[in-house]
């Protein structure tokens, strides 16, 4: 049996630590769960150990929103206390508080 507990949790704003961009965890996976062919376009030398939690973000950078798949080992929590401005937030939480997000409901 897998035991993985998540650094980050649903709601928490992260960045990334060699790409700038940040977002909301929106979903997690404990470890790994994409495809292969995601995993193998990453260069073999940057690529992230598949036995950790992977999450899932509502992005930003400065050009764009975006969903992305993050390794735990590639990101930290970001105390910045500004909000992500993605537009999808509001289908998933509440209004930003406290520097995190609220989920709206309950998820399995």
């Amino acid at each position: 049996m897998l035991k993985t507990r998540a650094k980050y949790h649903l709601g928490q704003i992260v960045r990334h630590k060699k790409h700038p961009f940040r977002g909301v965890v929106f979903d997690v996976d404990p470890q790994f769960a994409n495809t292969e062919e995601w995993y193998n376009s990453i260069p073999e030398d940057s690529r992230p150990r598949r036995e950790q939690p992977f999450y899932h973000l509502l992005a930003e950078n400065d050009q764009s929103y975006y969903v992305a798949y993050v390794s735990e080992q590639n990101l930290v929590a970001d105390y910045s206390g500004e909000p992500v401005d993605h537009p999808d937030i509001p289908d998933l939480f509440g209004p930003f508080q406290d520097g995190h997000y609220p989920l709206h409901f309950q998820l399995n």
